[in-house]
This record gives C-alpha cells, structure tokens and sequence, in this order.
C-alpha cells in the first residue's frame, strides 16, 4: 500500500491510499474555498452525562446533488471536485462540514486541556474539538462496498487502521469511530460509496455502557464479557451466520434490529490496528459476503437494503475490556417496510424487535452465495 497526502485548497487534509506503490498523486486543487472558521461545540446532558455536538453549520451541506455533480466522483475536465486526481483507489479527506474540528477551539472561549467542568454545573459546554473524515471507498460512482473486490476491501480496512493510528494521537481525541451509513433511507445525503471517521473529544455512551457491562462482568466472574459472548455464540451456533479460521459473524441474543450481524475476530483485540495480517486478509472475503447476503435478504426485486455498519473499538484511554467488533444491522423490516424508532424506542431507548434474532440468522444463512 501507499499512502499520499497532500492538502486541499481550503487547507484540509487529503490522503491517498493506493495498491499500486508507483502511483503518483500530484494533482492539485484549483478551486477558490475559504478557509473554514470556528464550528461547533459539545453540551452535556446534565439528566444523562451524555455529551451532544452542537453543529448547526451543517444546514449547509451538500444535499443530493445529481450524479454529473458527486463532490466524492474523481475530478475532471470543466468539473472539480473534493478529490482532484482523475482516479483513485481509495481516498479520505477532511469533511468540509464537520460535526468536530480542531478549529473548534476557538468557538466557545477556550482550548484543550482546559480544566475539567464542575461536575455540579447543569449547563456544560466544551469545544467541539476533533477531527470527521470522509472515506471514499471507490472512484466507481454506480457500486457500493458490496461490489468491491476483495484487494479494495482489503485497502479500505487499510486506511481504517491506519486513520484509527492517526487519529488516537491528536490533541484532545479519546475514540475514533469508523463507520458507513447506506441508502436514503438511513438519512445518507451523498449516493457515492463511502463512510465517515469521527474522532471524537468524549468517549460515545454506548462505548461507555459497554466498558461498564464488561466491568461488572469481570467482577463476578474473573472473565472478559466479550471473548464469553463470542464463545458462547460458537458453542451454540444457532445464531451464528458465517464462521472463519479468524473471523466469527452472529446475529445477537438480544438483537435490537430486524436483522443485525455482529462480526468479532475470533482473537480479541482491542482496535483495528492490533489485527494481524491473517486476520486482515480474511476480513475482506467475511465481510464482503455478509454485506451481499444482506443485499439478498428481500428478495431479487427489492431495492439495495439499506444499513448502518459501525466499528467498535477501544477508546484511546481505558477501555481495555472491550473488544474490537463490527455490527452490521438494517432498519429495513420486510419488503417495502422499515422500523421506525417512535416512541419507546426514541423516547426511552427500549427497542422492540419484530424479528426473532432465530429467524433473522436463519434467513441469512439461506442467502448465502
């Protein structure tokens, strides 16, 4: 692999990742952009202690543009876009309308490292300092991550490990979380294939919840939670949907989606960056297979299956318990229908599933190529 970075016109940072080690990326960005100033800010939630981003710049974000018009399509003559070389592999770049950024620091008042906020106070606020990338899987505008070949896969995994280095090291950052949102339906305003990296100043509440629950676990049995629950899921393979020499895909016991795959390595680590290369090598055929079964799932006559896959993996400090792990999950339901998260599970965080976890790994294993 080789990796190129060079800088937009606006000064953000774009790195090229490339199978082809002779490749050369010296084409520069010609278009006339602002330097971005001052954006966001987090709060705290005094009833929770969960922290909220406060990104209203973001209302201004490209939304939809036509296909001729993608800002993550190559540039090309009498047409630039946010990657000025004519192709490439795979790309990652600052966003221009990031929910984080180091530039945050100014928008509140103060900067890193400033003292911790009394625990007391019920109006807390923080700059929104860290970092949100955007990961362009693909030059090819009309495929998804689905349609890539195992060597591309295996570059995208890649560059998420090597952001995940990256970014763990920057000034104020405790988690990076690498993620894609696809289909319109889950809200994504870019049809190109790709996914984003946050980098965020806090550790996310559902990271938290899950050290917590893997401490308590520790506690009272001596055990680490995650390498039981991988265990037990192999031991009794019911919900098991694919199984590798190094890689291990199972629908949850308690599976809060229709359908959702939880993809863990079979040796616990605690980020992307531990995974050896047997482990690297096998995710792509693993992971590339989940992601077209679960475009079979409704049938040949339905549209892609929309779908959120999200890594999570260790915080930069703490969090030793956890175990790295990707969870694959749609909000499609059936043909035609989605789950929509209304009152229990927006106003109380209590989901009801319409799908036994059962049923929706056996559905899985019957789409297999």
């Amino acid at each position: 692999m080789k990796k190129t970075t060079t800088k937009l016109a606006d000064g953000r940072e774009l790195i090229y990742y490339d199978a082809d080690e002779s490749a050369v990326r010296d084409a520069a960005d010609p278009r006339p952009l602002e330097t971005p100033g001052a954006l966001s800010e987090i709060r705290r939630d005094a009833a929770t202690g969960d922290w909220v981003t406060i990104a209203a710049h973001r209302q201004a974000r490209t939304y939809h543009p036509p296909a001729d018009e993608c800002p993550l399509c190559p540039s090309r003559e009498g047409r630039t876009s946010e990657v000025p070389a004519a192709d490439y592999d795979v790309v990652v770049f600052e966003n221009r309308f990031p929910s984080l950024s180091s530039l945050s620091a100014d928008a509140v008042g103060h900067i890193t490292g400033s003292p911790a906020p009394d625990p007391a106070a019920l109006r807390v606020r923080e700059p929104g300092v860290g970092r949100c990338e955007v990961v362009c899987f693909t030059a090819e505008h009309d495929t998804s991550f689905a349609g890539l070949g195992e060597a591309k896969a295996r570059l995208v995994l890649e560059a998420w490990a090597d952001r995940t280095a990256e970014l763990s090291t920057l000034p104020g950052v405790q988690q990076v979380f690498c993620f894609e949102n696809r289909g319109a339906e889950i809200g994504v305003t870019l049809a190109h294939p790709h996914g984003q990296i946050y980098a965020f100043p806090f550790i996310a509440p559902r990271t938290a919840k899950m050290i917590a629950a893997a401490a308590d676990h520790r506690r009272r049995t001596g055990r680490n939670l995650f390498e039981d629950l991988l265990d037990s899921e192999r031991a009794d393979p019911e919900r098991v949907v694919l199984a590798g020499e190094h890689w291990t895909a199972f629908v949850p016991y308690a599976a809060r989606w229709p359908y959702e795959v939880h993809l863990y390595p079979n040796r616990r680590v605690a980020d992307l960056t531990r995974l050896t290369e047997a482990e690297r090598a096998e995710f792509a055929p693993v992971y590339l297979e989940l992601l077209r079964r679960f475009d079979r799932l409704f049938g040949p006559d339905a549209s892609p299956t929309p779908y959120i896959a999200a890594w999570h993996q260790a915080p930069v400090l703490g969090g030793e318990e956890l175990a790295l792990h990707l969870e694959l999950f749609t909000i499609r339901r059936t043909v035609g229908k989605l789950k929509f998260l209304a009152g229990v599970e927006s106003g109380m965080d209590a989901f009801v599933n319409d799908v036994s976890p059962e049923a929706a790994a056996q559905r899985l294993r019957e789409v297999a190529s």
